[in-house]
């Protein structure tokens, strides 16, 4: 059990709505692998009723053992090739604008699963252009031949979270480099210019305020172009404590902190999450264009 007790502004969630309810009904009948599903995301309302969603691909089983993630740790079966029909019968079925792919780290592939990414991202603009896509990917241990498969699938927003600080990764992200993660972010827009970065942090692991801005300017400075900033709630009592709640004002403070460090696009609230609303950065590309040229 937490040692917190859940704050007000934590439980306004916590019943679903009837229409939230009537379409976990329909994604588990038509769509049963998104992740909106798997981790009963409380913003899965919102985001549908804009026309998006977020798939899981690749299985349900990590080859690592984040402290943080319900995600089973073990021995995962290989790719599933069919998981792109899936997707584009429910891009048709269900009217969607913009599509999240995600996965579990799979260091036991040869390529860490970079082209299963590409296959099915390719698969979503060769059936339907006009669909956006953002990939959410592992770290590929680092390897950018592998990052450069996805790359070369031309997702349109290629996001991978550092998730916290440096001084938790021991105990929070076993398997996982601080660096490394800030690395493969920088790559992505040495690379590829053209594809809007993203990355995400969780808030209430046992962050320190001086930490966070550092990691703001570090984000910053490999040129990411969107942070998402939410409250880690805890998966299950095996996973990590939550450490502090944060208020809403303290996220809209983060949220400043953030945008003050350089970092153009920043969503921060108690509920996001890193695909909350994934799409609504698009409009205010067609808005304000040259907000997200990088000189």
């Amino acid at each position: 059990m937490d040692t917190l007790r859940l704050p007000e502004w934590l439980k306004q969630k916590k019943n679903k709505s009837d229409a939230t309810r009537e379409l976990g009904k329909l994604l588990d009948r038509e769509v049963p692998n998104t992740v909106c599903q798997e981790a009963k995301c409380p913003n899965r309302g919102e985001c549908f009723a804009r026309g998006q969603l977020t798939f899981l691909i690749l299985g349900t089983v990590c080859t690592r053992n984040c402290a943080f993630c319900s995600i089973r740790h073990g021995k995962p079966l290989p790719p599933d090739p069919t998981e792109l029909d899936t997707i584009l019968h429910a891009i048709k079925r269900l009217s969607l604008r913009f599509v999240v792919l995600t996965s579990p780290n799979r260091d036991d592939l040869p390529d860490g699963g970079a082209s299963h990414y590409a296959y099915i991202v390719n698969g979503i603009h060769e059936a339907y252009p006009e669909v956006k896509v953002e990939v959410l990917i592992p770290d590929f241990q680092g390897n950018y031949d592998q990052l450069q498969t996805v790359l070369d699938s031309s997702p349109d927003v290629l996001n991978h979270n550092i998730e916290t600080v440096p001084s938790l990764y021991k105990d929070i992200r076993k398997g996982s480099l601080y660096q490394r993660s800030l690395d493969v972010l920088a790559e992505v827009k040495k690379r590829r210019p053209d594809i809007l970065t993203k990355t995400g942090i969780m808030l209430g692991l046992g962050e320190s305020h001086q930490e966070l801005l550092d990691t703001f300017n570090a984000i910053q400075n490999v040129n990411v172009d969107i942070l998402t900033l939410g409250q880690y709630l805890r998966p299950g009592k095996d996973n990590a404590e939550v450490k502090k709640y944060y208020h809403p004002d303290e996220f809209k403070q983060y949220k400043e902190a953030s945008e003050e460090a350089g970092i153009r696009f920043v969503f921060s609230g108690p509920w996001v999450r890193s695909s909350y609303l994934a799409d609504h950065v698009f409009e205010d590309v067609k808005e304000n264009p040259l907000n997200y040229v990088r000189s």
